[in-house]
């Protein structure tokens, strides 16, 4: 089972109403300090409430300056703050990638460039504190896996060190955009509901589906306003999930009348037509004739487009199929400039722990017979130099 965590934005979402709900569901807010402190950040004293909202006991957290002065923060400021700590590698990499995602919107609607992106002094802080904490959180809470609602919008203006700007602020709507957020459709009170920082978190780690999963606790996070008509909280289920998470089809045929040299052009067409995998298996089929089980697994709505294939290219009088279900990790290829070349890895990722890199063949193969160097060792430079880059919040190219 999965462990996952399901934000329901009933109220929208901000980095404060999302700490106060991970301590509201089980998260030790000392604990939660002492991951905090080790960040070499000072000047600020976080503190946890209980707190009601229309009527709804919650959880507030504050993040209070104990110092007036900040120094003011670009995002390499804060991505070195951020790898002196002593914050596990895990930690690292999602905050990073969350501060990356942050300040290229914030670019993008200001017509700069996101190492350029000034945080306020004072946002700083509490940006710091929100993003960090949540990853750590998320972390000491051992979820797996974040899903988030939809959003509202929310409605009229919010005051900023650029003079007051329309709600959904800019940078929120770009946030959101990238990321495909969907937004709910009710009329929405005129406020301000999903704060850049919110966003971010979101767009960066979580997943927009509401999961179907066992509750083990529900938790609730109280933003700074207490209007009388409504709730101003983020509800966080915390749960396991009952089911994998993807659905696929299994089709499959025997085959014991076809020329060996056609199935290699077979496997390629079927994965041009949208095959997530295809493999084959020798079987004994009947006479004692020794056969090939095509077997090619797909996604739903590539069914007739397999099945086409097989019908076309190969020998069978027929296929059958069968519903599967599997896990799957978070993945994606990260192509960079390695010592050796352009070269690119397939990385899966797992909550809580370093990403693991698996070389891509092709690019490994062409910068082996360019160098004449073992492919072996291609492959040990290239997993290498991609971990320590990804580890140190690297982009692909």
């Amino acid at each position: 089972m999965t462990k996952v965590l399901y934000l329901d934005c009933l109220s929208g979402i901000s980095g404060d109403m999302l700490l106060g709900a991970l301590i509201d569901v089980g998260l030790s807010v000392d604990d939660l300090r002492s991951d905090l402190a080790k960040l070499p950040l000072e000047g600020y004293r976080l503190d946890s409430t209980k707190t009601q909202r229309a009527g709804l006991a919650a959880t507030q957290v504050t993040v209070s300056l104990e110092e007036t002065q900040q120094p003011h923060r670009r995002l390499p400021d804060i991505l070195a703050l951020i790898d002196k700590s002593s914050l596990p590698a895990g930690d690292k990499e999602r905050g990073t990638a969350v501060f990356q995602t942050l300040a290229e919107a914030e670019a993008s609607v200001h017509g700069s460039q996101p190492d350029q992106v000034e945080f306020h002094e004072v946002g700083a802080v509490d940006a710091i504190v929100d993003v960090m904490g949540a990853v750590a959180g998320l972390r000491m809470l051992a979820v797996e896996q974040l899903c988030c609602s939809a959003l509202p919008a929310g409605a009229g203006w919010v005051e900023t060190q650029h003079g007051q700007l329309p709600v959904p602020a800019p940078a929120t709507l770009a946030l959101l955009t990238k990321a495909g957020a969907p937004m709910k459709a009710s009329p929405d009170p005129e406020m301000e509901l999903v704060t850049p920082t919110g966003a971010a978190i979101v767009a960066t780690l979580a997943r927009f589906e509401r999961p179907a999963i066992t509750l083990r606790g529900v938790g609730y996070g109280a933003g700074g306003r207490d209007p009388e008509d409504r709730p101003n909280v983020l509800r966080v289920w915390l749960g396991e999930t009952t089911r994998p998470q993807s659905t696929m089809l299994l089709i499959e045929t025997n085959i014991d009348d076809m020329s060996p040299e056609l199935f290699g052009y077979t496997q390629e067409r079927l994965f041009d037509a949208g095959a997530a995998d295809v493999w084959m298996t020798p079987v004994q089929m009947k006479k004692g004739r020794p056969g090939v089980l095509l077997s090619v697994l797909c996604a739903a709505d590539r069914e007739q487009a397999v099945v086409d294939v097989l019908l076309s290219e190969t020998s069978t009088l027929g296929v059958r199929m069968s519903e599967v279900s599997r896990h799957e990790a978070k993945r994606e290829t990260f192509e960079f400039d390695s010592s050796l070349g352009t070269a690119a890895v397939k990385v899966k990722r797992l909550p809580g722990r370093e990403p693991v890199v698996a070389p891509e063949y092709e690019a490994c193969a062409r910068i082996a017979r360019e160098r004449s160097i073992p492919l072996a060792e291609v492959y040990r430079i290239v997993q290498a130099e991609a971990l320590e880059r990804l580890l140190a919040g690297g982009r692909a190219i």
